[in-house]
C-alpha cells in the first residue's frame, strides 16, 4: 500500500463500495460453509488426525474472520484503508474494539518523515502497542524501547535496510504489552522517495498476528502429534509382524534331519535374509515337515503385500499347506486346494510356491510350482534347473490346475530352493545362472548348513529390495 507522500507512485484509489459488498457476501458465504464442516469435527478428539483437522478448520475460520472485518473496514472506512492519517503529527482518534476478536483484527498505520522528523500513527496502532492514546507516536529510535530484547536486533536491521539501502520492510518482532503481556506484531513498510532518489520518510503496516501465530503453532503440533502417532503405530504393526512370522516359519534354520529316524534320510537348512534397507515384513516363507508315512515335504514361496497382512497371509497358506499335507495331499493336487483357498480369502492375493515330497526309499522327489523358479539340482560339481511342470501364481486362475514332475536323486545330491530376489539385481535366468555358478563350492561332503552360508556369503551383503528364503537339502544316505 504506497504512501500518499511518494514521489513515484500515486496513492491507491479505493474500490468502489458494490463490488467490496459483493466480496463481504461471499466471505460471509464461505465461512458458513466451513463453520458447518468444522462443527462435525469433535473438538476433544482422541484421533490425532481429527484434532489437525479441527486446528485447520479453527485457522481458516480465523482468516475469514479477519478478511471479512477487513472488507467492512474498506467499505464503511476507505479513507483510513487507503493509507489516509492525516496531518503530519496528528493522531487519529482510537476506533472502538471490534466486536469479536479475529487473527487479524488489528491493524494500524505510521509513517515518519525524515525532513520534519513529525511521526503519524493511526489510532488503531496505540492498541497494538500497547500505547496510551494521549501519548505522543514514538520515533524510529524510540521505537525500540517497547519489543523484547532478543527481537530489538532484528527490528534494527529491517528498519536502517529500509532508510539506507531502500530495502522494502517485512519482518516480525514482539512487544510487551502492559495489558495482556507479549504480542506478536508483523510489520511491513517501504521507503517514501523525494524527487532526487533520496528517502524523505518511511511508512509501514503493523498487524497484531499473535492469535495466527497461535493457531498456525496448534496445526503444527497437532500435524508432529499426527506423525509420531503414525510412526508409533507403523513400529506397533512392524513388531506385531515381525512377531507374527516368527511365530510361523520354521524355528529351525539348520541343520535338521527328516525323517528322524529310518535308514536313509534328507539334510536340511535354511536363511532368511532381510533387506538392505528398513521395510515391512514380506511375504516370503519356507518350510520342511515329516509325514506320517516318512515322507518329507520341503518347499518355499512368496505372497504378495507386506506387513501384517502378508504375515497372517502367510500363516493361513502354511497351515493349510502342513494340514493339506498330513493327510497324503501330493504336492499338484495341494497347490490346487492353496489356489482355490487364496482366491476365497477375505483379502485376495498372488502367491508363488514350489513344493516337494520326498520318498527316502526310493530317493525320488515329486514337486509341483506355481509360478515359482524351479528346483536347482547339483551333482558332481555341476547344476541344472529342474524341468519345470505346468502351474500358473496362486490366486491368479483357480481353475488352471498344477502339474507334477518326478525325479530320482542319488546320494550326495543337492537342493536348492529360493525365493525371487536371493540375488540382488538379478531375476529369472540371470538369478539361476549366478546361482548354479556356486556348484564348485558346494561339491564334496559340504553341509546344507555349509552351502546356505556360502550363499549368504555371496548374496547377502549386496542391496537387497525386499525379504528373500533360501533352503537347501542334501540327500545324505
Amino acid at each position: 500500500m504506497p504512501s500518499p507522500l511518494s514521489a513515484d507512485r500515486p496513492a491507491a484509489r479505493p474500490p468502489g463500495v458494490g463490488p467490496v459488498d459483493a466480496l463481504i457476501s461471499q466471505t460471509r458465504r464461505l465461512k458458513g460453509e466451513v463453520d458447518a464442516v468444522r462443527r462435525d469435527t469433535p473438538a476433544d478428539a482422541g484421533d490425532p488426525r481429527e484434532r489437525w483437522r479441527r486446528a485447520l478448520y479453527d485457522l481458516a475460520l480465523h482468516q475469514l474472520d479477519d478478511l471479512d472485518e477487513h472488507l467492512a473496514q474498506l467499505r464503511d472506512d476507505p479513507l483510513r484503508a487507503s493509507g489516509d492519517h492525516g496531518a503530519p503529527g496528528e493522531s487519529l482518534p482510537v476506533p472502538p474494539a471490534p466486536p469479536r476478536a479475529s487473527l487479524l483484527s488489528r491493524v494500524g498505520s505510521a509513517e515518519w518523515d525524515l525532513l520534519t522528523d513529525e511521526v503519524s500513527w493511526s489510532g488503531e496502532l496505540y492498541r497494538i502497542l500497547g500505547r496510551d492514546p494521549a501519548a505522543p507516536p514514538l520515533t524510529l529510535d524510540e521505537l525500540p524501547s517497547l519489543v523484547l530484547d532478543e527481537d530489538r536486533p532484528g527490528l534494527t536491521e529491517m528498519v536502517t535496510g529500509c532508510l539506507v539501502d531502500g530495502r522494502p520492510i517485512d519482518g516480525e518482532f514482539r512487544v510487551l504489552r502492559p495489558d495482556d503481556g507479549v504480542r506478536t506484531v508483523h510489520m511491513m513498510g517501504e521507503p517514501v522517495l523525494g524527487a532526487d532518489g533520496s528517502t524523505v520518510s518511511m511508512w509501514a503496516v503493523l498487524r497484531d498476528v499473535s492469535e495466527l501465530r497461535r493457531c498456525r503453532s496448534a496445526v503444527s503440533e497437532t500435524r508432529d502429534s499426527l506423525h509420531r502417532h503414525r510412526h508409533a503405530a507403523a513400529r506397533s504393526e512392524h513388531r506385531l509382524a515381525v512377531e507374527l512370522q516368527e511365530a510361523v516359519l520354521p524355528a529351525w534354520h539348520g541343520p535338521l534331519r527328516l525323517p528322524r529316524h529310518g535308514p536313509r534320510a534328507l539334510d536340511l537348512a535354511a536363511a532368511h535374509l532381510p533387506p538392505s534397507t528398513q521395510a515391512p515384513v514380506g511375504g516370503a516363507w519356507y518350510d520342511a515337515l515329516e509325514l506320517p508315512d516318512g515322507a518329507t515335504l520341503f518347499g518355499v514361496g512368496e505372497l504378495t503385500g507386506h506387513g501384517v497382512g502378508a504375515a497372517s497371509s502367510v500363516a493361513m497358506l502354511l497351515g493349510a499347506v502342513r494340514g493339506m499335507a498330513m493327510t497324503g495331499t501330493p504336492p499338484g493336487p495341494l497347490l490346487d486346494c492353496l489356489d482355490r483357498l487364496l482366491d476365497a480369502s477375505a483379502q485376495p492375493a498372488l502367491a508363488s510356491a514350489v513344493c516337494l515330497r520326498y520318498r527316502p526309499d526310493t530317493r525320488t522327489v515329486v514337486w509341483a510350482q506355481a509360478g515359482h523358479p524351479a528346483p536347482l539340482l547339483y551333482r558332481d560339481r555341476a547344476g541344472r534347473a529342474l524341468d519345470t511342470p505346468h502351474g500358473v501364481l496362486l490366486g491368479a486362475a483357480p481353475a488352471s490346475g498344477h502339474g507334477q514332475a518326478e525325479e530320482t536323486l542319488e546320494a550326495g545330491d543337492l537342493l536348492l530352493l529360493h525365493t525371487d530376489g536371493l540375488v540382488p539385481g538379478h531375476t529369472g535366468a540371470s538369478a539361476v545362472h549366478r546361482l548354479l555358478a556356486l556348484a564348485p563350492r558346494f561339491a564334496g561332503d559340504r553341509s546344507p548348513q555349509d552351502c546356505v552360508r556360502e550363499v549368504v556369503r555371496e548374496f547377502g551383503e549386496g542391496e537387497r529390495a525386499d525379504h528373500a528364503c533360501v533352503l537347501v537339502a542334501r540327500v545324505a544316505s
